[in-house]
Parts: structure tokens; sequence; C-alpha cells
């Protein structure tokens, strides 16, 4: 047994008498833990953001101890072992990559994309009645990240936009019918049509909006920041300084961060 599968083995165990003996392991169910899974998974997305590798191992290990303890938890039930969810998702990634393990073809990552969705299709064929192309998209994503994972599925069985440039002119339209929206709740639905129109351009050209608006996001805490700083070193609040004041002082920011 190699180094690896020795540490695995061992934090297995570990998990396991935690599981036994201490109090707060011991009261934990899959539903106590689903909002700190979801919290370390973005502790985890702030970390790759930040290109932080001593963090995203952190995170990692945080993500394992999370999937370890589910694991657990389906032991205990006899619902699945750990060996089974290892095999089951062994299987699903040779199923769904046949041009690497059967005869088909794909020698672009939007092909293996497309054959992963109808291969994925297939499988779920008399798993549940009725089931949509959509329905693999959960309830609860963040709005931003739904958006994309909506559009991608939809494209690719064949619904979307031929060409980048009638993309663009759909967010210029939806822009448009913003600006002439008369009330806040046309405006509110308004927004909410190019905001989606963006994602799907986005999408063409290659761009995460998540990831985008995320990195946007650091760069304005840090500026901010910054003028908040200048606002401290002076012994003054935000509050006392002019909107020139402040505006100088980002400028000054903007030349610090550029990225």
């Amino acid at each position: 047994m190699n180094d690896t599968l020795v540490a695995f083995e061992r934090l297995h165990e570990i998990i396991a008498e935690l599981r036994e003996k201490c109090p707060w392991d011991r009261v934990q169910t899959k539903e106590s833990l689903r909002h700190l899974t979801i919290e370390e998974t973005y502790e985890l997305a702030d970390a790759i953001l930040k290109n932080d590798y001593e963090e995203i191992k952190v995170e990692l290990g945080d993500l394992l101890l999370h999937v370890l303890f589910y694991t657990r938890l389906g032991e205990e039930k006899q619902k699945f072992t750990l060996k089974q969810v290892i095999e089951s998702l062994s299987e699903k990634l040779i199923r769904r990559h046949p041009h690497i393990y059967g005869p088909a073809a794909a020698d672009t990552p939007e092909q293996v994309a497309i054959n992963w969705e109808l291969i994925k299709a297939e499988e779920n064929k008399g798993k549940k009645k009725d089931k949509r192309t959509l329905d693999g998209v959960p309830e609860h994503l963040p709005s931003l990240i739904k958006a994309m994972r909506m559009q991608e599925k939809a494209a690719n069985v064949g619904f979307d936009w031929e060409h980048e440039d009638d993309v663009w002119e759909k967010v210029k339209e939806e822009v448009m019918e913003f600006e002439n929206a008369t009330n806040i709740k046309d405006k509110e639905a308004e927004m909410g049509d190019v905001l989606f129109s963006l994602v799907n351009y986005c999408r063409f050209k290659g761009i995460n909006p998540e990831d985008a608006l995320a990195k946007t996001n650091l760069k304005f805490k840090s500026r901010f920041e910054y003028v908040e700083q200048q606002a401290i070193n002076q012994n003054r609040s935000l509050q006392d300084m002019k909107l020139e004041e402040m505006e100088s002082f980002w400028q000054e920011a903007k030349g610090i961060t550029t990225n």
C-alpha cells in the first residue's frame, strides 16, 4: 500500500472514531452538515480565486472530511459503503468518457461536454418519469451560476444561438427594454433579462461570469479599503470626507491595484 492510501485509510479510521466518541460528531446528520458543506465549498472557491495553494490544500481537506462523513452516515444506515461510492464514481467516469475508454471520438472540450450530457440523459431514462434537460441543475445554486448551467445544458441539446454577434444584439435589446420599463416591477424583470443575456454572452466568450464578478468584488474591496485606510490615517471617518476626496484616493488605489 502506498503512502497516499495509508494516509487515506488513517483518515477514514479517524472519522469513524470521532463519530463514535466525539459528542459533536455523534449527533450530526446529513441535514445538519448540509449548510456547513456549502460553506466549505465557498471557502475553497475563495482560495482558488486568490490563487492561494496552501489555503486550497486546507479547504480540499475540509471538503474531503465532509465526503467521508456523509459516507460514514450512509454506512451506518446500511445505504452504501465508501467502496461503493468510489466504485460508482470510477464506473461513471469510464462510462462518460467513451472517447478514452471506448470507440467514440471527441477532439474538443465542447464535444466532450455534449457527449457527457447525452450519456447522462441516457442513463437517467427510466430513473425518473418525464425527466427534463434542466432537472440536473440544483434548485439552490446561486442565480448567476444557475443561469450559466441552464444555458450550457440547453446548448448541449442544440438550443443555442448560432452567432456570437446575435447574442450581443440580444444583450443590447434587453438593455433597451430595461430602459423603457416604466415601473419597478417591470424594471426588475427586465434587469433579470439583461443579466441572463449577459451570462449567455459570457458563455460565448469563454468567460465564467461568477469568476468575473468575484474578481471584481475582490478588486472593489481592495480599493475601497484603501480609501477607508486613508481616512483612518487622517483620524477621519468616511462620512466626514467629500466624494471628491474619496474619488481621489480611489484613483490612487487603482494605480496600486491594477488587476
